[in-house]
């Protein structure tokens, strides 16, 4: 309490600005409440569920069998079209996932973060780390699925595939900092990542194939390396590439020839921006950190 001019008022204190190294070391310092609430959102997501994770692995197995029936009746689709699809569809549900539980994580987490001090970016990456483990337990269904129909992958591209996850995983991290944020002072954004989110799985090559994507953009006389600046879409069709492969539908070429330094090279570039976008993020939840609790 101070007296100014007779009359007592409260202070009240933000917490001081961190550098992004005080920032990273602080989450690095909750690591434990960190992996706390990754279990707790893994138990919440399947409360009084009778199978509980197992839901996950279902999920992978109900759409190859749902896909693989509805374009086998349309006709449309090539040679072992629903491994094609869920490819793609296994990196966009983490991706998809991991957005709109993040985009929730502070304003569900209200009474915490005005009664307890800790990192409260803590929170974002926790529903991150949920996701993460949640788009394991689906590729580890999707690798079984093809184990078991012997669908012959390409071993040239699967070292790649760690390297993607993580890059994505940089980007998904920074977008969480920023949209779990954003969140709180605009409760609209939770529904506008969610029309958005629709928009954003057409502009990736999942359903339709990467080469005819650029061919309609060469044909709309725009650069036909405009689907890169996605990442998502670099990582969709590095998986599409390593877990299909281009064996299967003869004199059909279904993504870019190119070797694995191309895809690799599309990695890095996504790893450097990711963590450009991580740090601008950091920062952003830093400048509005000390608020949360009052706004909410």
């Amino acid at each position: 309490m101070s007296t100014i001019g007779g009359a007592s008022t409260e202070l009240r204190i933000i917490s001081a600005k961190r550098t992004i190294r005080q920032h990273v070391h602080d989450i690095i310092s909750f690591r434990e409440l960190l992996a706390t609430l990754v279990q707790k959102e893994l138990k919440v997501r399947y409360k009084n569920s009778s199978i509980g994770f197992v839901w996950s692995m279902i999920q992978p197995l109900f759409l190859l069998a749902i896909y693989g029936i509805a374009f086998s009746i349309l006709g449309q689709g090539f040679r072992a079209f629903p491994v094609w699809l869920m490819s793609g569809l296994v990196v966009w549900t983490f991706v998809n996932t991991a957005l709109t539980t993040s985009t929730e994580s502070i304003t569900a987490n209200a009474i915490l973060v005005g009664k307890v001090n800790f990192p409260r970016a803590v929170l974002p990456l926790a529903t991150l780390g949920s996701a993460f483990v949640h788009f394991c337990l689906q590729l580890g269904t999707l690798t079984a699925v093809l184990i078991v129909v012997q669908h012959h992958i390409d071993v040239a591209y699967v070292w790649l595939l760690p390297l993607a996850v993580l890059a994505l995983g940089l980007f998904l991290a920074a977008m969480a900092l920023i949209l779990s944020v954003a969140n709180v002072y605009a409760r609209d954004t939770q529904h506008l990542l969610n029309l958005a989110l629709v928009a954003f799985f057409w502009g990736n090559p999942i359903i339709y194939e990467y080469i005819r994507l650029q061919g309609w953009l060469s044909n709309h006389h725009l650069p036909t390396w405009l689907p890169l600046t996605n990442p998502v879409t670099s990582v969709v069709i590095i998986f599409q590439r390593a877990l299909y492969g281009t064996d299967h539908v003869p004199g059909r070429n279904l993504l870019p020839p190119d070797g694995p330094l191309w895809y690799l090279r599309n990695i890095a570039i996504i790893a450097v921006v990711s963590i450009a976008l991580l740090a601008v993020a950091l920062r952003f939840f830093d400048r509005h950190e000390g608020n949360l609790a009052e706004t909410l």
